[in-house]
């Protein structure tokens, strides 16, 4: 019993641990961004008081900070879909198919996820402007999403090949072909998984921050991550704007994450017990 009780004391103060090493920071940036820039000097860990809105209220009154909101919305739905769309299908194909060269297929895409971006840099770079797509979203979104189809897959291809045989079986026999038993069963019966995958594509890709500096060369394209730098560093005196600005970018994809976050246990655990 003693023993169980110290377990459960150190599993709390490591939760403790975490939730301050997490939380505190993002306090700092939003309860800054409700001070002036003297009271920032004076105590920068303290409390607003008062409460100043104006850093708040120019930015969202900001038409840049909004035009860097639609981009990266946009950005995040089409590799967002692409990933989902695309890993789903490979997932369906190497959970329910048996052919050749199968597990080879699959170990590669499980290597993707040790491949790091920073290496494709160069040749991902040449290869856009061949293509005619620098300055352009898809030049961002097409090579996030090929980033995120490793973990879509490694997390898809388990739960679907927990859906039992039977289940197609009776489908066949009821006429429907293997793209019918994909779209109308697989998929819903995937929903959880397939949740997890977008949250973490959709996330993964609003908070990146190499490939739109690679693309993106023109502020009117920007993303979000890069119009926080730009703001940075035309407003690097005002401190309490800079929080303000940072702050409000990290709410879109932190409420996302937030209302999903149980969807995305539920795919989780589904992919593990698969």
């Amino acid at each position: 019993m003693a023993g169980r009780r110290w377990g459960l004391v150190a599993g709390y103060a490591a939760a403790v641990v975490v939730v301050v090493v997490t939380v505190v920071p993002l306090l700092f940036v939003v309860l800054g961004g409700f001070r002036t820039n003297g009271q920032l000097n004076t105590d920068p860990a303290g409390l607003p008081g008062p409460w100043v809105w104006n850093n708040y209220r120019s930015v969202v009154t900001s038409p840049d900070f909004w035009r860097f909101l639609g981009n990266s919305a946009l950005i995040a739905v089409i590799a967002t879909v692409l990933a989902v769309g695309l890993g789903s299908m490979a997932a369906f194909a190497l959970s329910r198919y048996a052919f050749k060269g199968r597990e080879v297929v699959y170990v590669l895409f499980t290597l993707g996820l040790l491949f790091p971006l920073g290496v494709a840099t160069l040749p991902l770079y040449l290869w856009l402007r061949q293509l005619g797509l620098l300055e352009n979203p898809l030049g961002v979104a097409i090579p996030e999403a090929a980033f995120s189809l490793p973990v879509t897959i490694v997390i898809l291809r388990p739960f679907m090949h927990a859906v039992p045989g039977e289940l197609e079986d009776a489908a066949v026999l009821d006429g429907a072909s293997r793209l019918g038993f994909f779209w109308r069963i697989m998929l819903p019966l995937s929903a959880p998984a397939l949740t997890t995958v977008a949250v973490l594509a959709f996330v993964t890709s609003w908070n990146a921050y190499l490939l739109p500096l690679l693309v993106f060369n023109d502020s009117a394209h920007f993303t979000l991550p890069l119009g926080v730098a730009t703001f940075q560093s035309q407003y690097s005196q005002d401190t309490a704007r800079v929080l303000a600005f940072t702050a409000l970018s990290m709410v879109p994809a932190l409420g996302f994450f937030v209302v999903a976050q149980r969807r995305i246990v539920g795919g989780l655990t589904g992919s593990v017990k698969g």
